[in-house]
């Protein structure tokens, strides 16, 4: 996978483990996680299934939300290069909307999505990255 698609699989990590926090994942919350990250992520324009990408994450067996979220921030870190601005940004819509998705936001998952606000806003990507992947 390129950097590009190892940051797409991350957030798909981080919005299973948000998803997971809870409990399972339920059938009806599947499809609206679904709808929130192509909606988030539908206007980029790359070569890959996002949907397809979390749903293979979402049929690990047994993964839990602390083994995603640790996954998910070594993919971020490992491939910080190609993180930008607009990107972190979309992450963090994706699982606050995830969270959201099914009410109440329990503490869990507050505290998951805080955790992620705290360890993503020090990392930054190389514009010269990228830029580089959008122009592609």
């Amino acid at each position: 996978m390129t950097p590009t698609e190892n940051l797409h699989y991350a957030i798909g990590e981080l919005a299973y483990a948000i998803a997971r926090a809870d409990g399972e994942v339920q059938k009806e919350e599947r499809k609206k996680f679904e709808a929130i990250v192509a909606a988030e992520m539908r206007c980029k324009d790359y070569g890959f299934d996002v949907s397809d990408i979390i749903f293979k994450i979402m049929d690990r067996d047994k993964t839990s939300a602390t083994e995603a979220y640790d996954s998910a921030m070594k993919q971020i870190r490992t491939n910080s290069h190609y993180l930008s601005p607009e990107l972190k940004k979309a992450f963090i819509n994706v699982i606050e909307k995830v969270a959201k998705a099914y009410s109440p936001v329990t503490i869990d998952e507050n505290s998951l999505i805080e955790k992620f606000k705290k360890d993503i806003e020090p990392i930054n990507g190389d514009p010269v990255y990228y830029q580089k992947a959008i122009v592609k």
